[in-house]
């Protein structure tokens, strides 16, 4: 039997209470991806059907294309039993095949259609059988049961049903079930509920109720012209964004950017209606950060900002009714928005009535970690690995002027200071209230103070980059400061075995690594990562281990998988990462040339050549002479090698020595010819031990002026 030409679309709501708002996104989506997995699979919907999904608030809803009434019949194979257990020795069917196929619904009449086949390493009986296609209602059913299984719920709600006796486990009490074939109403079932067509709109301003559906496509429409309701998760969102900026250019003004934001209000209202309201320009004398966390995280407020970035006293409202007059939900607003601004400026006002300084011994009585002590305790290991830091800085500052050495005492001095006092923001009361506003508002007091220039800002840009795409630390201090709080991070919880396992990282140590990444790459700090490493180690004392090799290698993998996403193939990250350079400043010059290298139609060949030479090297097993001697250089391909590296090694070496890894590189192209002929017309393992030990020692000067910029072996095909 073919598969049913009665293919129509499909439409399935589940309508709820209100569902939570961070998750109903993701819900949607499973609700509509299991539903067409489902379907497909029962053979009802095939590989270009359309799903679209739906998500408000109080619903959850699928629309699919081209699913069918029926699904197709299938041919299909079923095993019986091996061969010596089916038939007798005069070949007779025994009673087990009979039952078998009893079981089956069929008779001894198909005895004469089995087939036989192996089956490892006996044979086995096959009936061909043909399995009828799933109805709608039998397909529809399972997918509905599956998709609601597998629905990523943050935490499940227990009720009970109208009979009082029933309970049902789901993400919030289900109240209507629609399932729409076409016109046609589908008789599945789900959370105790029979599907029909009549489902409800907007809580108060739906112009009828219940909406009665008449067929799966005209859902989205019908849903808004009678229940007052966008019903697409996606045209909602479009629909708030449009009457944001409609609403703020009337203003003059711009709203905030936040997407998480946009995302939590559209999964707050079915009927969005944006509305402009204000508050008291007093409120603006507290830092704009503070005003705006609590506008956005406690009322999911749009605050406005003028030209410069700078914030208004104007504030957008997403509401989720239409009145006629909407003065008093705008009064509402601005009424329940001005004590949640009073509580910041009295928490700024508290806080500045106590120095930064001040707060420091309070650090000692915050415990940190309970294996590394307390925030006091950091603080001092992070000053110490600050003046590590510099230090490292001084020495590789050349030539080192008198200059130079007051620059890095100032330096030096402001990292000291701006460490101790980094984390007393933690004591404040906004911060206690605000943990995301931490270093900010620490900026903010110290600047309040006037502390010298640079440690304010050291301070408030200490955790820069706080996350992917975030901003570097302004100054030299912060820079610095940032570096060591990060290091003292990693290398003390690697230090007690604190390491990241598969998805699991609650001390964002991954974070903590590509911030130190970034910081050497792309401020190019002439600092090794290796003795960084090492000097964060001894401030801890006896608390930790040393973590060094487990860290390193933590941190080249960070190193990789960053520079992979930023459109680096894996062969040249692999060729530039295989020698651990120790400045990660240079690695984009070196991935740079390396790519150049590859363009070369030599490349290819030299690194082949590489990898040979790799090869031979270590099967060697230290069998190279101790230099390369011109009187053992027999064969003309072996001393014109010789020759052609004494010509090209200096040049790859002045360029690499002066940072032009390009031109390192590059020169290398000018020993194809004699290593290809070195290779096709001298044996290498030759009998004579003298000769054997003189080209080796020829292949790993070779090998060694190769590989300064990258290893090239990795480059081979």
């Amino acid at each position: 039997m073919a598969a049913s030409d009665m293919t129509k679309n499909l439409l399935v709501e589940l309508f709820v209470e209100e569902l939570p708002p961070k998750a109903l996104k993701s819900l949607g989506d499973a609700f509509t991806q299991g539903l067409l997995k489902g379907l497909q699979a029962a053979g009802l919907a095939g590989a270009d059907s359309v799903a679209t999904p739906f998500a408000s608030p109080r619903r959850l809803a699928a629309h699919l294309t081209g699913v069918a009434a029926q699904g197709a019949d299938r041919e299909q194979l079923v095993k019986l039993m091996p061969v010596a257990v089916a038939l007798n020795a005069e070949g007779q069917p025994t009673p087990a095949l009979l039952k078998k196929l009893g079981a089956l619904g069929v008779d001894a009449s198909v005895l004469p259609r089995l087939q036989r086949r192996p089956d490892g390493k006996a044979e086995a009986l096959f009936l061909q059988t043909t399995q009828r296609g799933a109805t709608l209602a039998d397909g529809l059913q399972k997918a509905l049961e599956e998709a609601l299984a597998k629905l990523p719920i943050p935490k499940v709600m227990s009720y009970q049903l109208a009979d009082g006796w029933s309970s049902v486990h789901f993400v919030r009490p289900a109240h209507a079930l629609v399932a729409l074939h076409g016109a046609d109403v589908v008789p599945v079932h789900a959370l105790g509920l029979q599907a029909g067509r009549a489902t409800h709109g907007h809580r108060f301003e739906a112009a009828t109720d219940p909406v009665v559906l008449l067929d799966a496509d005209g859902y989205a429409q019908q849903l808004q012209q009678e229940g007052a309701v966008i019903a697409g998760f996606e045209a909602r969102r479009a629909e708030i964004a449009r009457q944001l900026q409609e609403a703020a250019a009337r203003e003059g003004l711009k709203p905030i950017d936040d997407e998480a934001l946009l995302d939590e209000v559209t999964a707050l209202v079915e009927r969005p209606n944006v509305l402009t309201c204000q508050f008291d320009s007093q409120f603006l004398e507290v830092p704009q950060e503070c005003l705006i966390l609590t506008m956005k995280a406690n009322q999911k407020y749009f605050p406005l900002l003028d030209a410069q970035g700078r914030l208004t006293n104007r504030f957008l409202v997403v509401s989720n009714i239409r009145p006629e007059d909407a003065s008093a939900v705008v009064q509402g607003n601005e009424r329940v928005v001005r004590p949640r601004l009073a509580d910041a400026k009295f928490f700024f006002d508290q806080d500045r009535k106590k120095t930064l300084a001040s707060r420091v011994p309070g650090l000692a009585k915050v415990v940190y970690h309970g294996k590394l002590g307390t925030q006091g305790q950091r603080a001092e290991r992070v000053r110490a690995i600050g003046h590590a830091i510099v230090n490292q800085m001084r020495l590789a500052t050349v030539p080192y002027t008198v200059e130079a050495k007051d620059e890095f005492e100032v330096l030096d001095s402001k990292v000291r200071e701006a460490a101790l006092l980094a984390k007393t923001d933690l004591l404040t009361d906004m911060v206690g209230e605000f943990p995301e506003l931490q270093g900010i508002m620490g900026g903010y007091y110290a600047r309040h103070e006037g502390l010298r220039d640079g440690v304010a800002i050291a301070i408030e840009d200490h955790y820069k980059p706080r996350f992917a795409g975030d901003v570097l630390p302004r100054n030299h201090t912060g820079t610095v400061l940032a570096l060591a709080d990060k290091l003292e991070t990693l290398v003390g919880l690697f230090g007690i075995g604190q390491l990241p396992t598969g998805d699991k990282d609650p001390f964002a140590l991954r974070r903590h690594a590509l911030g130190v990444i970034r910081l050497l790459t792309e401020k190019n700090l002439p600092l090794a990562l290796p003795e960084l490493v090492a000097q964060a180690v001894p401030p801890f004392g006896e608390l930790i281990t040393d973590p060094g090799a487990a860290l390193l290698d933590f941190m080249f993998d960070r190193l990789a998988v960053s520079l992979r996403e930023q459109g680096y193939s894996a062969q040249e990250v692999d060729a530039v990462l295989a020698l651990r350079p120790a400045r990660l400043g240079q690695v984009p010059k070196r991935l740079a040339a390396v790519r150049a290298f590859s363009a070369l139609p030599e490349a290819a060949s030299l690194a082949a050549a590489n990898k040979r030479v790799g090869n031979i090297l270590k099967k060697s097993e230290g069998g190279a002479g101790p230099a390369v001697d011109t009187a053992l250089l027999r064969e003309s391909a072996e001393a014109a090698l010789f020759e052609a590296l004494r010509a090209v090694a200096p040049k790859a070496d002045a360029a690499f020595e002066a940072g032009d890894y390009q031109g390192s590189l590059q020169a290398l192209a000018a020993l194809k010819a004699p290593v290809d002929a070195f290779f096709d017309q001298v044996m290498v393992n030759a009998e004579d031990a003298a000769l054997r030990a003189n080209r080796l020692a020829l292949l790993s000067t070779l090998h060694a002026a190769m590989n300064r910029v990258a290893d090239l072996s990795r480059l081979a095909a």
